[in-house]
């Protein structure tokens, strides 16, 4: 399906490790040394120079700590992609604290869940870019911070005098950098803690493999509280000396209006939002224009053939894909610039990352089987905040993290993800993976997305699909099963298919199978 990627084949991995800042509040100044003048943030009427993004941060750290925000404080950011809130995670890193980053759509019970299990010393909304964390700013009785030279947008905070600082370590393989929640989960919320070195890594590894230059301007739509957001296209691409075009959530026509306009080369979403933008442009009667657009990538929830097919030929692109997690900082492997597939596997391993595939027995199963997926790598979360028992749970001693996810791999090297182990339905005795059922149904003309799930019957399981429709779909749940009767093994059919005006999803697009259970 593809050829090797001779870039893949460029990279060295301890040299690329040993040329690592020592965290990641370094890079502002090393992209202001390169060119001061060079334009690193966009927000709308507002734009920050790489100079002018070191000022800030030098002056927002000064406020944390003239709040009493020391090294192993943690300072929590309620905030949706703006340039306040990248500049409250440099700021807070310049002081050797942990930037909290939480996406201000949670809702105040998720919110203060996370607040109250992390017990930050600052808690930091920015409230001009997003009413979301003005709405919690004001029930958390925030004060607004004065206005600091160059402007960052409105910000306010609170201070908890009683919280504790961790202890501070020199190295940035240990030191913690970032503490990403996990979304999707049910119960306690689930505090990953990534070195400086796991967030370097990714944002080095994975500017290299797409090739991105300071002349890149990156449509940067993922949530910037969420790994792939804050890592790759955050970090990496201002560790690569490009500017970001921070877009606070996602709208079909900004992106359309962003990619025509204003010289967007780079365009990474979730499969959910290229499909929206190619309903909207078919919607609205809107020709494909982005001249600049070089790069598309789709991650964060499996990708389907008839997506992959549609949207490139929209675009004119090839539409890489890839695959990761918050505890592996996220990329663990990405389909290659230099060798697009036409599959719709999940590309190569990243260099410096090995993994294995585990059967049950907990042996390694056969070269090309079905195993759960086990990585190791300068990718790997240094644990779950205060929650030793589920680290180690979740990795072995000798730093194999065991994913949850079934995979196979290719002789060539490709990597594909079959679904989650706990999401596997066995129905008569036969496994069905939700994806392959997704798949069919994606491919419908009608059908803009959808997801999978068992509903235990007596003695068995039955596959209950739900789905988004096209804006005026016709297409009855009756005909999207005979649609699946021609295509899919009779154990895999859906029993039922329920459709909903839009299916529950996080902020970063990627649906929430949890919700769909309480549904049923």
């Amino acid at each position: 399906m593809s050829t090797a990627s001779p870039l893949r084949s460029t990279i060295d991995v301890p040299a690329l490790l040993d040329a690592l800042p020592a965290r990641i509040s370094d890079i502002p100044a090393l992209a202001a040394g390169r060119d001061p003048q060079h334009v690193a943030l966009i927000e709308d009427g507002r734009r920050l120079t790489n100079a002018q993004l070191v000022q800030a941060v030098e002056a927002t750290a000064a406020l944390l700590r003239d709040w009493g925000v020391r090294g192993g404080d943690r300072v929590m950011i309620v905030a949706e992609n703006s340039i306040a809130q990248i500049v409250l995670l440099f700021a807070t890193a310049r002081l050797d604290a942990w930037a909290l980053v939480s996406n201000a759509r949670l809702s105040a019970s998720e919110l203060d869940a996370i607040r109250a299990h992390a017990q930050p010393r600052v808690t930091a909304y920015a409230v001009e870019s997003s009413v979301d964390a003005g709405q919690h700013a004001q029930r958390h009785g925030a004060s607004a911070v004065p206005d600091v030279a160059p402007g960052i947008g409105a910000w306010s905070f609170t201070v908890d005098t009683s919280a504790q600082a961790e202890p501070v370590e020199a190295a940035n393989d240990r030191q913690c950098a970032a503490l990403i929640y996990t979304t999707g989960t049910t119960g306690a919320p689930k505090g990953v803690m990534l070195s400086h070195r796991n967030l370097l890594f990714i944002a080095a590894v994975s500017t290299r493999l797409r090739q991105v230059r300071p002349d890149d301007v990156v449509y940067a739509v993922l949530p910037i509280s969420h790994v792939y957001g804050f890592a790759s296209v955050c970090l990496g691409s201002l560790y690569a000396g490009a500017t970001l075009r921070l877009a606070p959530r996602f709208a079909p026509e900004a992106v359309r209006r962003a990619l025509a306009d204003e010289r967007v080369s780079i365009f990474q979403g979730v499969p959910a939002m290229h499909a929206k933008l190619i309903e909207h442009l078919q919607t609205h009667g809107h020709a494909w224009h982005a001249p600049h657009l070089r790069f598309i990538y789709s991650g964060g929830s499996p990708l389907d053939a008839a997506l992959k097919a549609h949207v490139e030929s929209v675009y004119g692109l090839p539409l890489h894909n890839g695959y990761g997690m918050t505890e592996s900082s996220p990329t663990v492997s990405q389909t290659m610039l230099d060798a697009p597939r036409r599959d719709c596997s999940v590309g190569e391993v990243i260099p410096g990352v090995e993994v294995r595939f585990v059967g049950l027995d907990g042996a390694d199963v056969a070269v090309g089987e079905t195993g759960e997926l086990w990585v190791r790598g300068p990718n790997v979360m240094l644990g779950y905040y205060r929650n030793p028992q589920q680290t180690r749970a979740a990795v072995t001693q000798d730093g194999w993290l065991k994913t949850g996810d079934l995979a196979r791999q290719d002789a060539d090297g490709a990597l594909h993800i079959v679904g989650r182990s706990k999401d596997l339905i066995i129905r008569s005795g036969f496994n069905v993976y939700p994806a392959e059922v997704e798949h069919v149904l994606n491919a419908h003309p009608q059908v803009v997305q959808s997801a999978v799930i068992g509903r235990p019957v007596e003695g068995n399981e039955e596959v209950i699909a739900f789905v988004e429709l096209a804006a005026n779909a016709s297409v009855t749940p009756a005909e999207l099963i005979a649609w699946c009767v021609e295509r899919l093994a009779p154990y895999k059919r859906p029993a039922e298919v329920k459709v909903l005006a839009a299916l529950p999803a996080a902020s970063t697009g990627k649906i929430l199978k949890h919700r769909l259970r309480e549904f049923l």
